[in-house]
């Protein structure tokens, strides 16, 4: 691993690792010698029996931590969607040291984004509701149904593999709460930390506007890339294009790290 790029996978609200799928291999594949780790923030996975943190500044310090007592040291590449995105922007602002880059899928923070449509109102009833029944089946159903475009008209295998870690691992009502109380508290830095950024998005994401990843870039400055036909959950409706298109931007960033044409204009 010494000398290997380590690249950190943050997932989002009340998801763990296993729902990264197989991304993190297309990732390995397009990246060669990369080393990918995907943590579970505690209320999620493996640690779904600890409270989860009420403020992003507290999972950033949780992380930390945790790659600290598994021996795997910084500097960090950063891969983040949604709630995770929230996690490596706060990670890079407090400890710019210890990140080499960031890439942000679809993510959503004030001050750039309004919250209806941080998270789209629409959406707003169906997921109270489903947090009060606790029904896993139709919550992961309709989770598959807001974050994918692909699988958005059913994928009984896919659906079946997210109910077992929901069975195996429940996320509690509690935490679930906890932290989406944690994303809406949530302030970014008006300046973009000092490390390369990419932020990504689904046009036809329809949990969250994508509209707010753009207004992000901008705001940075940040190169940005939109793919026209995905939705939230970018990495399972298009792992490869994402992996591809980091594995591009690392080759131009390798040696111009001031922002990618291309990249900047698909953003508009």
């Amino acid at each position: 691993m010494s000398g290997s790029p380590t690249w950190i996978l943050l997932r989002g609200l009340m998801r763990e690792q296993r729902h990264w799928g197989n991304f993190p291999a297309t990732l390995a594949r397009a990246l060669p010698g990369a080393h990918i780790v995907t943590p579970d923030l505690p209320g999620n996975g493996t640690r779904h029996a600890q409270d989860s943190a009420t403020r992003v500044a507290a999972m950033v310090e949780d992380c930390r931590q945790e790659l600290l007592a598994r021996g795997i040291p910084a500097p960090y590449h950063l891969l983040a969607l949604s709630l995770g995105g929230m996690v490596a922007v706060e990670w890079a602002n407090r400890y710019p040291q210890e990140i080499a880059r960031c890439v942000l899928i679809n993510t959503s923070m004030r001050p750039f984004s309004p919250f209806h449509q941080r998270l789209r109102w629409q959406n707003y009833g169906a997921l109270l509701r489903q947090l009060a029944l606790g029904d896993q089946r139709s919550q992961e159903s309709l989770i598959l149904r807001l974050t994918s475009r692909r699988h958005a008209h059913g994928n009984p295998a896919l659906l079946a593999d997210w109910c077992t870690y929901q069975q195996q691992y429940p996320v509690s009502r509690r935490n679930a709460l906890r932290q989406l109380l944690s994303a809406a508290r949530y302030r970014a830095p008006a300046i973009r930390p000092p490390m390369p950024v990419l932020v990504m998005a689904g046009a036809l994401d329809r949990l969250v506007d994508h509209r707010c990843s753009q207004r992000l870039a901008r705001a940075w400055q940040a190169d940005c890339l939109i793919h026209g036909d995905a939705g939230h959950d970018l990495p399972l409706d298009e792992g490869q294009w994402v992996a591809q298109s980091v594995a591009r931007w690392l080759g131009v960033a390798a040696t111009d790290d001031n922002k990618i044409n291309t990249a900047q204009s698909s953003c508009q």
